[in-house]
């Protein structure tokens, strides 16, 4: 009977985390022997206000936590110095952490919700914003990781002609008929 007990507890406490939850749902059920099953669900935004809040909450996120502390100097007369202290260190913008962040379980599921959800245009808008930072890393110095996140993300670094090269050829179809006057085989048949 104990271990029935602390299953009721685990499904209360777990009830209780799935009503103040609001990125996802867990639904909740027990089976006849006693082994609990939680399956976690896509997230549900009721709102797209609600949605375009979270991924704003994510951009504020990545840049990290920090403090000031303020230590004097080495002698009497140096002045105070002031270091910044990261609580938390910055985190790169990427498409994991987004979907993560907002409750998704996978990539695929923040596909598939980028395409068929309700509130698609909100997570293309926040896609765009990942992709606009990769865009300015390729400003940097050693663009290789930047370039290669935008080829992922269905960039291309190629131009692509939209004439195909039997066009290109019949276009540039050359005929000659005549070459003018006879060429000189040596300096003596050349008349000036």
């Amino acid at each position: 009977m104990a271990g029935v007990t602390q299953i009721k507890k685990i499904v209360i406490l777990l009830k209780i985390f799935a009503f103040n939850n609001k990125t996802s749902y867990l639904y909740i059920c027990t089976m006849p022997i006693g082994i609990l099953i939680i399956i976690k669900m896509p997230p549900v935004f009721f709102t797209a206000d609600e949605l375009i809040l979270r991924i704003d909450a994510y951009f504020t996120h990545i840049e990290g936590e920090f403090h000031f502390e303020r230590k004097p100097g080495k002698d009497a007369e140096d002045e105070i110095e002031v270091k910044k202290i990261w609580d938390r260190d910055p985190q790169p913008a990427t498409i994991s952490g987004l979907a993560l962040f907002l409750g998704f379980n996978s990539r695929d599921e923040f596909d598939d919700y980028g395409e068929t959800g309700t509130f698609a245009p909100v997570l293309k808008r926040g896609r765009l914003s990942i992709e606009a930072v990769y865009e300015r890393k390729l400003h940097q110095p050693s663009p290789t990781g930047a370039i290669f996140a935008l080829k992922c993300l269905g960039w291309n670094d190629k131009t692509e002609s939209k004439t195909s090269n039997a066009e290109v050829f019949k276009i540039l179809e050359i005929k000659v008929t005549e070459i003018g006057p006879k060429l000189a085989d040596n300096e003596k048949e050349v008349v000036l």
